[in-house]
C-alpha cells in the first residue's frame, strides 16, 4: 500500500486534528471503493502512509471501529466490513422510514432552519449533479455525501442527520465497488439534487418528502438492476413508489409507443434507469489514498 499526494508522496490532508483528518480521508476511500471490503491494515501501516505517529492513527481506526465502518481484530489490525445486499436493504429501510416520517412532521413543530443555507446547499446540488451526469464517480461520493448532509439541516435534528450521514456512508461502500464494475457511469446516477433544493426553498416539505422517496426508489432498483436482484417483499417499496405529482406528465407510455430511454441504452422505469449490460470493471484500482479523482466537492 503506497502514500500518495503531491511532492511528499503522503496524502494531502488539510481538516481539524489529526485523528479526524486520517478518519475522513479513510473513510472517503472505503466510500469510493479504494479500500475494498477485506482489506486488513495495522495502526503502524496507517501512520507510515499519512506520516504521523501511531497515537492519531491509532485514534482515528478506533474512531471508525465504534461506527462500525471497520472492523477491530486482536493482533490483525483493522479490516474493512463487508456489506451484503442484505445489509444494504436494511440501510436503505432504515434511510427511507426515517426521513419520510422526519419530512411528513415537519410541519407540526418550530421550524429554526436557517433558509441562507440553501444558497450553499444550491453549490453543493450543482458540483453532485455533475458529477453525476458526468460519470465520474470519485467526484460524486464526496459531492453527494456533502450535499446529503447539509440537505439534512432542514430536519433541525442533530441525531436524525448524523444517523442518516452513518447509513449513506455505509450505503456508498457497498454501492461504489458495483457502480464501478458497470462500466459508463455518466447519466447513470440520480441527478436531481438541484430539484430536491427548489422544493425546500419553497417550503414544500411533502414534496421534498416525495422527492427523497424518489431518490431511494431510484437507488434501490438501480443496485438491483446491476446485481440481478428482486425487491419483491422489500418492506418499504409502496412508500417509495408513492406518485410525485411533479413526474404525472412523464408516466407510462401510451399503448404503442416505445418505453423511454436513457441517454445510454438503460431502459426507465418511471425515471430509473437499469442498465442493460453489465460490464466486467473498468475502473478496478489498489488502495492509494488522495489519488484518483478526489472524493471532494466542498
Amino acid at each position: 500500500m503506497n502514500a500518495a499526494g503531491a511532492g511528499s508522496g503522503r496524502a494531502l490532508i488539510r481538516r481539524n486534528s489529526l485523528r479526524e483528518q486520517i478518519a475522513d480521508a479513510l473513510r472517503d476511500e472505503m466510500m469510493c471503493g479504494r479500500l475494498p471490503a477485506g482489506r486488513n491494515f495495522t495502526v503502524k501501516e496507517i501512520a507510515e502512509i499519512y506520516g504521523v505517529s501511531a497515537t492519531p492513527a491509532r485514534e482515528a481506526l478506533v474512531d471508525l471501529s465504534a461506527q462500525g465502518l471497520l472492523v477491530s481484530e486482536p493482533n490483525r489490525g483493522f479490516t474493512v466490513p463487508e456489506f451484503d445486499w442484505d445489509d444494504y436493504l436494511e440501510i436503505l429501510e432504515a434511510r427511507a422510514l426515517l426521513t419520510d416520517n422526519a419530512l411528513r412532521h415537519l410541519g407540526n413543530r418550530e421550524h429554526p432552519y436557517d433558509w441562507t443555507r440553501t444558497v450553499s446547499l444550491r453549490r453543493r446540488a450543482d458540483a453532485a449533479t455533475r458529477a453525476a451526469r458526468a460519470g465520474h464517480l470519485d467526484v460524486l461520493v464526496g459531492c453527494d455525501l456533502r450535499f446529503w448532509q447539509e440537505a439534512a439541516a432542514i430536519l433541525c435534528n442533530e441525531r436524525i442527520a448524523d444517523y442518516l450521514g452513518w447509513l449513506r456512508v455505509q450505503s456508498w461502500m457497498f454501492a461504489a465497488p458495483h457502480l464501478r464494475a458497470a462500466g459508463e457511469l455518466a447519466g447513470v446516477c440520480w441527478d436531481r439534487h438541484g430539484d430536491l433544493v427548489d422544493r425546500i426553498e419553497d417550503r414544500d416539505h411533502d414534496g421534498a418528502r416525495r422527492l427523497v422517496n424518489h431518490y431511494n426508489l431510484f437507488t434501490i432498483e438501480l443496485l438491483a438492476g446491476l446485481l440481478d436482484r428482486t425487491l419483491d417483499g422489500f418492506s418499504v417499496m409502496r412508500l417509495l413508489r408513492e406518485p410525485d405529482p411533479a413526474d404525472a406528465p412523464s408516466a407510462a407510455p401510451e399503448k404503442g409507443e416505445d418505453a423511454p430511454q436513457s441517454p445510454h441504452g438503460a431502459v426507465v422505469l418511471g425515471r430509473v434507469p437499469l442498465p442493460r449490460v453489465v460490464q466486467p470493471g473498468r475502473f478496478t484500482r489498489s488502495f492509494r489514498p488522495g489519488r484518483g479523482e478526489p472524493a471532494t466537492g466542498r
